[in-house]
């Protein structure tokens, strides 16, 4: 019965290859936008209920305002290269949280949380941006959708029956926050390697789009590695995320790349 579901698993993935936007990327996510989304919301508003948000107005409206110029630029990106359906699923949302922990996350369908506790490293207004354009690449490129087919994946048998029943598990609060960083020191780090990279690249292309400065992506990653205790970090080969000087290093060399990509789609979308 085992080789039979993994089998199934297998045809399943196959069957459910696609290509990130932008990076060109194959990816494979057996979970649908119907079947995750409703979830995601939920978990969301529950998180948002359990934990304070900040008082501080004005940094509360930043968040907010350099979420929706950010969302938007991609909005406007999806509507003009053929994915207006897969635009309209997005429910965009962006809070400040009172909290002392360096997090910042995003779920799945646009749901943001940002901590107080990132914001000195983000030093200004376009450092949010480069951690709020890294955040909606996570939801855009779908990373959270890959998280879970990866954790169905583990479960082989447990596959079916958690997309039958919408994900309605004793332990899946436990599963959402392992998989999407809610409870992390550092939840803007809790995805793999490659889609740390891929959110970096997305993310910078994304601010420019967007009217933010790039070159401040760099900085936060700089402002990171000379942070107290960044030094004790393990080794990258060790770690599901690369290293800030790795991160400092491609974001600096990807820079050109994403200013011609944010001026290539920006001239595309007043085409359109």
């Amino acid at each position: 019965m085992k080789k039979v579901v993994s089998l199934c698993l297998v045809a399943l993935m196959l069957l459910s290859c696609s290509t990130v936007p932008i990076t060109g990327r194959k990816r494979v996510n057996v979970v649908s936008d119907a079947q995750i989304l409703p979830s995601s919301f939920s978990q969301y508003q529950g998180f948002l209920k359990e934990n304070k948000l900040s008082a501080d107005r004005s940094k509360s409206a930043e968040i907010k305002n350099v979420g929706l110029k950010i969302s938007k630029a991609v909005d406007r990106f999806m509507r003009a290269n053929n994915m207006s359906a897969e635009a309209d699923s997005y429910r965009w949302e962006f809070n400040l949280i009172e909290n002392d922990a360096i997090n910042a996350w995003c779920m799945p369908g646009g749901k943001v949380v940002f901590y107080t506790g990132i914001l000195p490293l983000c030093a200004n207004t376009d450092g949010i941006a480069a951690v709020m354009g890294h955040e909606v690449a996570h939801a855009f490129a779908k990373h959270g959708q890959e998280r879970m087919t990866t954790a169905y994946g583990q479960q082989l048998g447990g596959l079916g029956v958690m997309l039958a029943t919408g994900n309605k598990d004793p332990k899946k609060a436990q599963m959402w926050n392992m998989i999407y960083g809610v409870g992390s020191q550092l939840g803007m780090l809790a995805y793999s390697r490659t889609h740390e990279n891929e959110a970096d690249k997305l993310g910078m292309v994304f601010m420019i789009m967007a009217g933010y400065q790039p070159e401040e992506a760099v900085n936060v990653w700089i402002r990171m590695s000379q942070r107290a205790g960044a030094s004790n970090a393990p080794p990258e080969f060790m770690s599901t995320h690369p290293s800030n000087e790795t991160r400092i290093r491609n974001l600096r060399a990807y820079l050109p790349i994403a200013t011609g990509l944010a001026k290539k789609y920006n001239a595309q979308m007043l085409r359109n």
